[in-house]
């Protein structure tokens, strides 16, 4: 039975209307983008694209550049996108024609009926081509779903870029913080040794008893104690910088001591900017098209599919005189009519995908958002807390001096001198690591700014 044009138009009419219909992503995962931050700093900067230049230190600038050449995750990434535009070639290949070229031949002996022997060749060339035709957008489909993972994979290395920017810059920040926690500690080991030495020959006079000497002791053994721990950490930090560069363990060059190092200015970015230049944002929204594009091709699934073909060849064979041409030209439609839910269960699936996207996408936004607040929070209240400390500075060292004066002259005894020896050490270090944590948080605010404009 032949169909006619008209029933095969009614058919496809038939199945365009049993597809599902498509919709947009729920209204909740909508995000409203505040006009200003939270927190403002007085003092903002022009932006520049290698903000780690911003610290003063050539030898910082050098280390970065290297970890971004040479990191292995940074390779990993970019050839990742590699795989990915591969992906998408090969999509695009289902908007093309498929050409194919085939031979086929054989040779024969047979015996004919008045038994004499025969011996036939034949072969047959042909082209083949197939193509379908794209009318409802289900291999578009596929390409775009293929284009957004490939942006998406360029946003993942650019964030995978500045998050080793990040961890080198703040790595050798810490490194040289602990130099000069180390310089403390040998400074203070110096000053207790002198401390014990006094003690020590105040002892043999008769001047003091045992047990001053004892507390000298202690106090010295403890700050020596605390040495070993640091350069410890001296090595694993100096490591830690040699695998993000990607080399082997090695020695760490410092071309300036922690107090030279510059703080870069805060630069003067919008929360309305921080959406365009964030990469995990711009990685979260191609995400989000890439599975729209997946949600059409699944509905694009119910719709039927033409596919034309075509051949041509000839016909070559001892048995004729002349080689025969020989074609084809035929068509197909292919229209779903029953599956068992299977289709409908892939489309449904495909927009639940979607809309995890789009929830994924305000869930990056809002962290983004927070991220900047939190650096900006801790870098205004970290200044307001240096100030504190460094007038307490001042108050512990001008008491330490009035003990070491009082127990020297002997009208108090060696422990308000330890005390204040303590309270000293204590400051010292907690100055310097909030200083370290100032500087690490100018990091991380660029990195949460997105790094380079």
């Amino acid at each position: 039975m032949k169909f006619p044009p008209v029933a095969m138009l009614a058919g496809v009419c038939l199945t365009t209307a049993c597809a599902p219909t498509l919709t947009k992503p729920p209204a909740a995962s909508a995000v409203m983008v505040p006009e200003q931050w939270r927190t403002t700093l007085p003092s903002q900067t022009r932006e520049d694209a290698v903000w780690w230049n911003g610290f003063g230190d050539p030898l910082l600038s050098r280390l970065v550049d290297a970890a971004r050449a040479h990191n292995p995750n940074v390779a990993i990434a970019a050839l990742r996108i590699e795989e990915a535009r591969a992906q998408e070639r090969v999509s695009r290949s289902a908007l093309l024609p498929n050409v194919d070229l085939s031979v086929s031949g054989a040779e024969s002996r047979s015996v004919s009926p008045f038994g004499t022997a025969a011996a036939n060749f034949a072969a047959q060339p042909a082209f083949q081509a197939a193509w379908e035709l794209d009318l409802f957008g289900r291999n578009r489909a596929q390409v775009d779903a293929a284009k957004a993972n490939v942006a998406a994979l360029e946003a993942a290395r650019v964030g995978t870029e500045l998050s080793v920017t990040a961890a080198t810059a703040s790595g050798y920040i810490t490194l040289l913080a602990l130099d000069n926690r180390l310089a403390i500690l040998n400074a203070t080991l110096a000053t207790r040794g002198e401390a014990l030495r006094i003690a020590r020959d105040r002892a043999e006079a008769g001047y003091t008893s045992q047990l001053e000497l004892r507390q000298a002791e202690a106090e010295y053994r403890a700050a020596e104690q605390q040495i070993p721990a640091i350069q410890a950490n001296i090595a694993r930090q100096e490591n830690a910088l040699s695998q993000l560069t990607g080399e082997a363990p090695r020695g760490i060059e410092r071309s300036a001591s922690f107090a030279k190092l510059q703080r870069p200015g805060v630069p003067a970015v919008l929360p309305s900017e921080l959406v365009r230049r964030r990469p995990d944002i711009v990685q979260a929204e191609y995400a989000l098209a890439a599975s729209d594009a997946r949600m059409r091709n699944a509905r694009a699934q119910f719709l039927p599919q033409i596919r034309l073909t075509a051949s041509a060849g000839a016909a070559v064979s001892s048995a004729l005189d002349d080689p025969i041409g020989i074609w084809s030209i035929g068509g197909s439609l292919l229209a779903p009519l029953f599956n068992g839910g299977r289709l409908q269960g892939q489309f449904d699936a495909a927009t639940a995908q979607r809309d995890q996207a789009a929830f994924a996408y305000r869930g990056t936004v809002l962290g983004a958002f927070r991220e900047v607040e939190d650096q900006l929070a801790v870098i205004l209240r970290l200044d307001e807390q240096e100030r504190a400390l460094a007038a307490q500075r001042i108050a512990v060292a001008d008491a330490l001096k009035h003990a070491t004066n009082r127990y020297r002259a002997g009208y108090s005894p060696y422990l308000e001198q330890v005390d204040a020896q303590r309270s000293l050490l204590s400051v010292d270090l907690a100055l310097l690591q909030l200083r370290s944590d100032r500087l690490t948080a100018h990091v991380a605010l660029y990195q949460a700014l997105g790094g380079t404009p």
